[in-house]
């Protein structure tokens, strides 16, 4: 039997709601202003309660926050009134339980033509501040399909009030994650408002959360009331609907972990960001949520705070956003100390100019106060200033700082005039390199302040191994949290690594081209040979070679590379090499902060050096800029942007020399950001690296199974080896050995036989490993492994599998009650456009093609009568648009009279839908009684009003939905169910409404309405 989202996870999802403390509305009880979904007369009542204001005054203050969930900055205006905890408050921040806590389902998002309808409101005070989309488990497109559908309404300005407005969303199909994913399929992810791209996070649990504290009882009335509202009482007794209710399924577990209550004030208050970014001289604004990493190690160190320990470690892996973690502790420990009459100060303690400016640069994005304190002596006089805040704005700020302005003279003062509690809080960036404390500046720093917080942020945390005589827990104190490479791959926040060997070639031309400069100089050391003319020229020519092909490959001009080199002397020279082949490279930039680069740009490349005795320090910053901006195609660097330098689009690391412990995992995962759809970052070894690697990856590997036991099995998977890659074509031959690989046509007819879409979707993946695995082996250049299999013939077989799946799926659609929807996805969801000649006229009439598909397709979908002769007919002339009409090659006279036919369909369906959205409406949004009162009106000849036919079938919905409620086996007997319906449908159209009905029209109205229950009871199941 199938299965549906509605009481497989909204349903049950609702009732847990309930459940955390949430009050269900009714969908026939959806008083809300439109323009902002706002429920006005809960919003008056609860604002007038929280400030002990009239309500008079509770509604002047809804038309201020309706205007200005009208401004296009993605609500942080309105986000600032709703954290606010002075003046007319929005939300009660101090007494979180005393504001209202709603949830409703269905709740329409309509703004002109447009409209959405997510599963599943929820509201604080009626403001609708989180919603949750939900998908059947092995959904098609997993949960994917739903970020692709709220990327494109939030990129509507139609929808601005509601991206405004909405603080949360949830979307989950209620399956377990498959960690390592990069594209959301399976699991419960969470995410804040975009107009680029909604962000889906992981959630994983980290605490023992109190569920008999936390969660009600269930209520049996309750529950009676939500499957009436929703129309399915069918599924009350059956099994799976139980299962589907427990506390501990995925979808279920992310709702109390994000919406119990002490959790959603938590994120509403402190785990919200709003950042600017310029693109095109403009500024660009961003909203970003906590990730849940960032959130347990703040939970962490609220623990280790009331515990009475004032410093410790977190270890964070590269990429997982440690300054985001920084800023977050800023709004939420400035609250803590609050709670204690205590003013916090904030410093940010870096070891390079260039981490303190990037340092800069990303708090005053996120909107804090950022004080560069540029000497000694500035430094000495902010220490033994009393005053927390020095900004006139009253703003939350943070100070930044380098290590080497720490003096014996930076201390506090130690006697105080008047009574002021100061407590300053210092986050030691990088916290794995220059903190020596055999030297002074570490002395300084742990003497300034004895009563300091210090809380050290590292990917890589100093190791005695290593150091030998000291490691960061002796300096810094204990681990507060951790959050390491195996997690952060499998959340998707970065990237395994590929190391690509040079090719055999190159090895014997450099090794003869060694020689040759030993015969010229004599005895020369190797960093004197590596920074040769004739060392450096192939080498260059070997890198250009590369990255051209690397871009090629991927069809993706916007992919950026580094050169570590072996010495300062290498990289100049390694530049003035290219400046031979390209010309003076020139600072001219424009600073998007998307490279938007189009495959086949053959302009010539460009590049900087940054190096700190080269150039100046401005000029070294816009060169970083421009990089990221997707303005520069190479960076030849030494030492410098090693660690801290971010820029999602560096993939390939070109790597010159072998860096040595913990700065070898730092300069390595400098190319492991998310970009794009891209699964690996690439290291080019021209140094060998791999002994080093091997040695530092164990030590770290010991280190964590001390702290954490076997917890670390996957750490050392940051690099995809060549004996992984092999080992994983044995793997492929081995799943495929039942099958003719040779002969595609006969693997064509050994694959018809399987139904089982399951078996399919195996031999899927395993095609597309096989696909991944050449790419990878022609971009390491290890031609032998390409031998070990025929991949063009899996790439063949690949094809077939995939069609193989789309003919069952359309067979399954066009054989369920849902042929239509799937049918008009099929056709309308994934079409692009291809032009011979491109103008910017076609490119806006693409546009509108699209968007006339999409709405039309969305219209189609929401009517719930796909058996309407009126629809039926519509549906057939767009079927007949798609068979004689090639819509993916189409030039401009063909895209507007396409235009002019989808609107027409779309106009007419609108209508149908729109007189269809009444008749439910006065069946209480019950569409299977809508449907009945059709057939009854349209096919049958009822001698009655169409009044008395309504009231009729009313009173016979109130009487089945009790029995069905209140009898657990009543769908399992047919005959005793079709008597019962029979029984009240003459009590309600004969005896009660005096409707003069024959047999056979008393029989046909029974068969429709046993039908209706009958189909929903096991489309539900």
């Amino acid at each position: 039997m199938s299965f549906n989202e509605d009481s497989r996870v909204k349903i049950p999802a609702l009732l847990h709601l309930c459940r955390l403390g949430y009050e269900y509305i009714p969908r026939r009880q959806q008083q809300r202003n439109e323009e902002t979904n706002i429920f006005p007369n809960i919003f008056k009542q609860s604002i007038a309660t929280i400030n002990n204001i009239p309500e008079q005054e509770a509604a002047t203050v809804l038309e201020e926050i309706s205007l200005k969930l009208k401004y296009d900055d993605l609500g942080r205006d309105f986000y600032k009134h709703l954290v606010n905890t002075s003046g007319l408050r929005l939300i009660d921040l101090q007494d979180f339980n005393k504001n209202s806590f709603h949830i409703t389902t269905e709740l329409t998002y309509k703004n002109g033509d447009e409209e959405f309808r997510p599963d599943i409101t929820l509201l604080i005070n009626g403001m609708p501040l989180v919603f949750i989309e939900v998908k059947k488990p092995n959904n098609r497109e997993g949960v994917l399909a739903e970020r692709t559908r709220i990327n494109k309404r939030f990129a509507l300005k139609d929808f601005n009030a509601f991206t405004n407005i909405t603080q949360l969303m949830i979307f989950s199909n209620n399956m377990e994650y498959e960690d390592g994913v990069t594209e959301p399929i399976m699991g419960a992810y969470y995410g804040t408002p975009s107009k680029n791209g909604v962000q889906f996070n992981y959630f994983r649990e980290e605490e023992i959360l109190n569920l008999t504290h936390l969660l009600k009882h269930e209520n049996s009335d309750l529950e009676n009331l939500v499957l009436k509202d929703n129309n399915i009482v069918a599924i009350k007794h059956t099994e799976e609907f139980k299962t589907n209710k427990h506390f501990d399924t995925p979808t279920n577990r992310v709702l109390t972990s994000l919406l119990n209550k002490e959790r959603l004030k938590f994120l509403l208050k402190f785990g919200i960001a709003y950042i600017e970014e310029e693109k095109d001289g403009q500024i660009k604004i961003q909203k970003h949520i906590m990730r849940y990493p960032q959130f347990f190690a703040t939970k962490a160190i609220e623990q280790k705070l009331n515990e009475g320990i004032r410093k410790g470690i977190i270890w964070h892996t590269q990429g997982s956003g440690k300054t985001a973690l920084a800023f977050f502790n800023v709004k939420f420990l400035t609250h803590y100390f609050q709670q204690q009459s205590t003013i916090p100060k904030f410093y940010f303690i870096v070891d390079r100019l260039d981490l303190a400016i990037q340092a800069r640069n990303e708090f005053r994005s996120r909107g804090l106060i950022v004080k560069m304190v540029s000497s000694r002596s500035e430094f000495i006089r902010d220490m033994k200033t009393v005053s927390a805040i020095q900004n006139n704005a009253g703003e939350l700020e943070i100070s930044v700082v380098n290590i080497q302005k720490f003096s014996e003279d930076s201390k506090v003062q130690e006697e105080l005039d008047y009574d002021i509690n100061i407590q300053r809080i210092y986050f030691i960036d990088e916290a794995h390199r220059s903190y020596n404390p055999k030297g002074s500046y570490l002395v300084n720093l742990l003497k300034s302040d004895d009563l300091a917080i210090k809380i050290a942020l590292t990917g890589t945390p100093l190791l005695r191994e290593v150091t030998k005589e000291y490691d960061s827990k002796a300096l810094f104190g204990n681990y507060i949290h951790k959050y390491y490479y195996n997690m952060s791959i499998a959340d998707g926040y970065t990237l395994r690594l590929i190391r690509e060997a040079i090719s055999t070639t190159y090895k014997m031309q450099m090794k003869d081209v060694m020689q040759q400069i030993q015969v010229l100089q004599g005895e020369i050391s190797k960093s004197e040979i590596f920074a040769h003319p004739k060392f450096a020229e192939p080498m260059l020519n070997y890198i250009l070679k590369d990255l051209k092909a690397f871009r090629k490959t991927n069809r993706d001009d916007s992919l950026g590379g580094m050169v570590v080199c072996d010495s300062s002397e290498q990289a100049k020279e390694l530049f003035e090499q290219f400046e031979k082949i390209y010309g003076i490279q020139k600072p001219v930039y424009a600073h998007a902060i998307e490279p938007d680069v189009p495959y086949g740009n053959d302009s010539p490349l460009k590049a900087s050096l940054i190096l700190h005795d080269v150039n100046s320090k401005g000029i070294r910053e816009e060169d970083i800029k421009a990089f990221k901006a997707g303005e520069l195609d190479l960076l030849f660097v030494y030492n410098m942007l090693l660690t801290g330098f971010d820029a999602k689009r560096l993939k390939k690391l070109y790597l010159a020399r072998v860096v040595k412990n913990h700065n070898l995992l730092q300069t390595l995962t400098r190319v492991n950001r998310p970009y794009k759809n891209y699964r690996f970052g690439y290291v080019v070894d021209f140094a060998d690296i791999t002994k080093e690697f091997k040695t530092t990856n164990q030590q770290y590997f010991e280190e964590l199974q001390e702290e954490l036991g076997d917890e670390m099995g996957n750490y050392s998977n940051l690099f995809k080896s060549q004996e992984e890659i092999t080992s994983d074509i044995e793997h492929i031959k081995d799943k495929l050995f039942q099958f003719d690989t040779h002969n595609a046509e006969n693997f064509r007819l050994q694959i018809d036989g399987i139904r089982d879409k399951k078996q399919l979707l195996e031999l899927l993946k395993v095609l597309n490993d096989a696909k991944e695995l050449r790419n990878i082996i022609r971009l390491q250049g290890n031609e032998a492994l390409l031998d070990l299999v025929d991949f063009h013939k899996l790439n063949q077989l690949l094809n077939e599998v995939q069609r193989r799946l789309d003919i069952l799926n359309l067979v399954e659609g066009i054989n369920s009650d849902a042929d239509t929807s799937n049918l008009l996805n099929t056709a309308l969801e994934d079409i692009f456009f291809q032009f011979t000649k491109v103008s910017e006229e076609e490119m806006i009439l693409a546009d509108k093609l699209r968007n006339q598909l999409r709405r039309t397709r969305e219209e189609l979908q929401r009517n719930f009568d796909p058996k309407d002769p009126a629809f039926v007919s519509l549906k057939e002339e767009l079927e007949r648009i798609f068979k004689n009409k090639n819509l993916d090659e189409v030039n401009q006279e063909d895209m507007r009279e396409n235009i002019g036919l989808l609107l027409r369909i779309y106009d007419e369906v609108k209508e149908l839908n729109r007189k269809n959205a009444l008749l439910k409406a006065k069946y209480e949004q019950d569409e299977k009684y809508a449907r009945v009162h059709k057939r009854l009106m349209a096919d049958y000849k009822m001698p009655a009003k169409e009044i008395q036919v309504h009231d009729a079938l009313m009173g016979t919905k109130a009487q089945v939905d009790a029995i069905f409620l209140q009898n657990l086996n009543l769908l399992q007997n047919d005959g005793y169910f079709n008597d019962e319906v029979m029984s009240i449908v003459i009590n309600q159209f004969i005896d009660t409404k005096k409707i003069n009905l024959d047999y056979n029209t008393t029989e046909t109205i029974n068969h429709l309405i046993v039908k209706e229950y009958l189909q929903q009871y096991n489309y539900y199941r």
